[in-house]
């Protein structure tokens, strides 16, 4: 349960984040959404506060944030392809799914939500998560996607599969998307994401 004074702080702080994620390793796998520009900011705090993390783009996201700008942010190299092995010893890149102690998708489309409950691993964000014991290790999804795609009932069901397949949701929320209306679908807010990851891991 969050406290009131938990409520009160200020998660995009290095200082309030840094008691739950120091030391910790934690995956960023992103997919293709104009959100994707709210990921910096949580890559960046989470490195600030002293997190290593590893971020892994699906090649649309890389079509709206260049993977250099997640590696200055992270200061590690940038998955973008199930091809390119970053690790020679480990072209599954199974190490990293076995190392990580969370993993945030952010923003979720409506194809990568259904990606994840239906078993595809057609790009290095679904690979990597496929290999993850989520026994051990939470999987946190902020969907972003428009209003009409988040009520479709195909949508409606995968967000049903994933909470019974264990994924844990944060948002989304309701305001202003890039389509120009309003609605459901909105990605939550990094500070919102950050409360989250930090809730998730104690």
């Amino acid at each position: 349960m969050t406290s009131s004074s938990d409520n009160a702080k200020n998660w995009l702080a290095p200082d309030a984040l840094r008691p739950h994620v120091e030391g910790k390793s934690i995956l960023v796998g992103i997919s293709g959404g104009i959100a994707v520009y709210k990921v910096c900011t949580v890559v960046s705090r989470l490195a600030q506060a002293g997190a290593q993390v590893t971020v892994a783009m699906t090649p649309a996201a890389t079509k709206f944030v260049a993977p250099i700008t997640f590696q200055a942010l992270s200061g590690n190299a940038v998955y973008t392809s199930s091809w390119e092995h970053i690790e020679s010893k480990d072209p599954q890149h199974i190490s990293l799914a076995d190392r990580c102690d969370l993993a945030l998708v952010a923003p979720c489309t409506m194809d990568m939500l259904s990606k994840l409950v239906h078993g595809r691993t057609d790009d290095v964000v679904t690979l990597i998560l496929s290999a993850i014991n989520r026994d051990n290790t939470p999987v946190v999804l902020a969907p972003a996607m428009n209003d009409q795609m988040w009520n479709q009932p195909s949508n409606l069901r995968n967000v049903a599969l994933a909470e019974q397949d264990g994924f844990k949701q944060v948002g989304p929320g309701f305001g202003w998307q890039a389509c120009r209306h309003n609605g459901t679908g909105r990605m939550s807010e990094p500070e919102d994401i950050c409360r989250v990851i930090c809730e998730t891991l104690g």
